[in-house]
């Protein structure tokens, strides 16, 4: 086939936006990653050896994992879309650390047991209340370079 017959590819290469999961981004999808599996392999734990003994906290704990999943897919998958998808996440998610660490110390008998996200994170080094900040700091950060 000669050089006229090739079929001429697009000039332009299509824009995805800025690739969340490149750079510091990396970072963000191993300590979500991370965090999935802890949360998800924990409420899986805590719900078979007695969801009965602390339903709330397990419940909360699966929940976390649903969140930190969604976070890790959104920041692998890239592009605009996803982007603000995982952007919303976070802010849901530091919400939540926020509501359930305020929780857990003004009423403690409401938690039996703990979650991912009780007392702020302290049983994971904090890292669930410092995950969200640093993952809406890099997606705020991402949607100004995609422009």
């Amino acid at each position: 086939m000669s050089d006229t017959e090739r079929p001429v590819a697009d000039a332009t290469p299509r824009n995805r936006g800025f690739e969340l999961g490149t750079g510091p981004g990396r970072v963000l999808v191993w300590f979500y990653g991370v965090f999935t599996v802890a949360a998800a392999s924990r409420s899986i734990v805590e719900m078979a050896r007695g969801f009965d003994r602390a339903p709330l906290p397990y419940t909360l704990s699966a929940v976390a994992a649903v969140v930190y999943g969604f976070i890790t897919y959104s920041l692998v998958r890239g592009g605009e879309k996803a982007r603000r998808a995982a952007l919303v996440c976070c802010a849901a998610e530091l919400l939540g650390v926020l509501v359930v660490g305020a929780w857990t110390l003004a009423e403690p008998a409401a938690f039996p047991d703990s979650t991912v996200w009780s007392d702020f994170g302290m049983g994971y080094l904090f890292i669930p209340v410092i995950l969200p900040v640093t993952g809406m700091i890099w997606l705020r950060r991402a949607k100004t370079v995609a422009v």
